[in-house]
């Protein structure tokens, strides 16, 4: 997946003002600690964190 990918379901999901505050302020443990801003420039797949986000809000739409 693509960051521009990731960021447009981010936005459609949560709108998006609300979507960069989750993604710079919710730290999740299934990060490794980190919010998923930081997870991102860790290097973390942005399949991956979709994910863990997808899975962790109840989000639909978690990549097979």
């Amino acid at each position: 997946m693509r960051l521009t990918e990731f960021w447009r379901r981010m936005y459609e999901h949560f709108g998006e003002a609300y979507a960069e505050s989750f993604a710079s302020d919710h730290v999740m443990s299934e990060l490794g600690g980190r919010t998923v801003r930081q997870a991102l420039d860790a290097g973390h797949e942005a399949k991956d964190v979709w994910r863990v986000v997808c899975e962790t809000q109840g989000v639909s739409g978690v990549l097979r």
